[in-house]
């Protein structure tokens, strides 16, 4: 049997759909007009769910609007048309608003389940590419998804009319977002899983290594015995503090090198004479992401976690790449 290769025209076919899609957006982008703002003071007024509906290749799309409206601080859900007139209908209440997705705005499982969703109260937001179609006549709200042509050379699948209808969706979205004032920390609350998630909501205190594990000399100890506690310590610096636990500097690996060219007598010189006095410090209730970006300009590998002038651990950037905050 021949292999089948891509023919000649492939990149040249590639690059039509492509241009024919973004067109379809440009033109959403043109005839957006009040009908746009009129949505989002429905589902801003919701005060249920909001749910996407669709089938087919709309109801793939609507399930994505579904999941982004979800994560950026608008409540919803998707209901798949067709499961909706076997029972998933009572998934919907008088408080929700329903979006319906359909190019052509006539499908059946639509057109079956709005009656109800509307007698009991329930608003309807119709995303159509026909203005005078039946469900879009149904609507309280219609927002015009209608595309020249689609992307496939038989102008039959759904490719530019799902696209317009998936970038409608997002402008939805995005201004919801806007309006409810919905900010990063508040991203990373619905996506505490993610990278995100672990940036914003990882605090410092999370992260250091607590005062029991954090490498500590008074500023009289030799440094013989700095450089042992180093060593012990596992974090490539000491703490230098005053009784009890006040910071008055830092001895580093790094301090530990530039005084090699200095010191002869380890054992007779206190650290007082060559550690860091001032060292950058942190509190534990920042975010591990600031202590992140201290280490990056200052140029310094280990921070000192301090509150009410009183040591309280430390960390480096180990510990930050093994919380996964960097």
């Amino acid at each position: 049997m021949d292999q089948l290769r891509a023919t000649p025209k492939a990149l040249e076919l590639a690059r039509r759909v492509l241009l024919i899609e973004a067109e379809a957006i440009r033109g959403l982008a043109d005839r957006l007009d009040r009908n746009f703002v009129r949505a989002l003071d429905l589902i801003l007024a919701c005060h249920g769910r909001i749910i996407v509906s669709g089938i087919g290749k709309s109801g793939h799309i609507a399930r994505k609007i579904a999941a982004t409206m979800a994560s950026t601080g608008t409540p919803a859900y998707f209901v798949h048309a067709a499961e909706a007139v076997h029972g998933d209908l009572g998934m919907i209440t008088r408080d929700d608003v329903l979006i319906a997705i359909s190019n052509s705005g006539e499908n059946d499982e639509l057109l079956t389940i709005v009656p109800v969703v509307k007698r009991q109260g329930g608003k309807l937001v119709a995303i159509t590419g026909n203005g005078e179609s039946s469900l879009a006549r149904e609507a309280d709200v219609h927002l015009d998804a209608r595309v020249a042509e689609e992307a496939c050379p038989l102008n039959l699948a759904p490719t530019a009319s799902t696209t317009a209808a998936l970038a409608l969706g997002d402008a939805l979205a995005v201004a919801l977002l806007d309006a409810r004032g919905f900010g990063a920390e508040d991203f990373a609350r619905s996506h505490p899983g993610g990278a995100l998630g672990r940036r914003l909501l990882t605090h410092v205190r999370d992260v250091m290594r607590p005062i029991d594990r954090v490498p500590m000399v008074t500023e009289d100890a030799t440094l013989a015995e700095t450089v042992l506690a180093i060593t012990r310590g596992g974090m490539g610096m000491a703490a230098v503090v005053a009784p009890p636990r006040r910071v008055i500097g830092i001895f580093t690996d790094g301090d530990l090198r530039r005084a090699l060219d200095k010191i002869t007598d380890f054992r007779s010189t206190r650290v007082a004479a060559v550690m860091s006095r001032h060292p950058r410090t942190i509190g534990p209730d920042r975010l591990a992401v600031e202590a992140a970006q201290m280490m990056e300009e200052f140029k310094i590998n280990q921070i000192l976690v301090v509150e009410n002038d009183e040591l309280m651990g430390a960390l480096n950037t180990h510990d930050l790449f093994q919380a996964k905050v960097i």
